[in-house]
């Protein structure tokens, strides 16, 4: 099976899979993704490397089927290793993809559970996911899922969480939207793992810290 189709039959497992999901986990969230990575993977020098550019673009294809927010069936966590089976995928690749896509997500770095041997294809990947999660595009969609999930806007009597265990994390309980760009989003900068993510970064950082600066400031009254 030629690279285009395996490529092609990801995206349809992709929109199939992502289908209900609202628009902060949705397929377009995998298509910037999977551009973002490869760019990186570009600047890190890995387009040398074939293997290297495919592992990057099927892990982050596959990085959001399975998320633990949108688990409608435990038979969902095994459709990426069914998939990359399936399509023929050579077993170390395989690993190495699956490795990548579970040691990625933002609650396994606070669990100490980040992946310890960090390549390079990790690295583009997960930064790519995470520069995703900031910046315009990031403000947009952490409004959406906190709307999807009936979150309240802000609450000034509630703080941000300083000590963030993983099962607080997830729980979520007591989260405001506007309180998760202090539980995560503002810390993804510096949890940049390559020299690209580092500095495409800063200024969706920036942005973000603008828009905030703003929306205390409205919400108060002052502006």
């Amino acid at each position: 099976m030629g690279w285009t189709e395996i490529v092609r039959n990801a995206e349809e497992l992709v929109g199939k899979a992502m289908k209900g999901n609202d628009a902060s986990h949705d397929a377009a969230h995998v298509w910037r993704v999977r551009d973002l990575a490869l760019s990186l993977a570009r600047e890190e020098g890995l387009s040398s490397n074939p293997d290297s550019m495919q592992i990057v673009e099927l892990a982050a294809l596959l990085h959001d089927i399975g998320d633990y927010k949108y688990l409608r069936d435990p038979s969902q966590e095994r459709i990426v290793e069914n998939f990359l089976e399936e399509e023929g995928i050579e077993e170390e690749k395989k690993m190495r993809i699956l490795s990548i896509i579970k040691g990625m997500g933002f609650k396994e770095e606070l669990a100490g559970h980040a992946n310890s041997e960090i390549s390079p294809e990790f690295g583009v990947v997960q930064d790519a996911d995470r520069l995703d999660a900031i910046g315009a595009v990031g403000i947009a969609r952490c409004f959406t899922f906190g709307g999807s999930r009936n979150r309240v806007l802000h609450d000034p009597n509630v703080h941000p969480r300083t000590d963030l265990s993983k099962e607080q994390y997830v729980k979520k309980d007591e989260q405001t939207t506007v309180n998760h760009f202090h539980e995560k989003l503002l810390k993804l900068k510096d949890l940049m793992k390559t020299e690209a993510g580092r500095s495409r970064a800063e200024r969706r950082h920036k942005f973000m810290e603008e828009f905030l600066k703003e929306f205390y400031k409205e919400w108060d009254g002052r502006a």
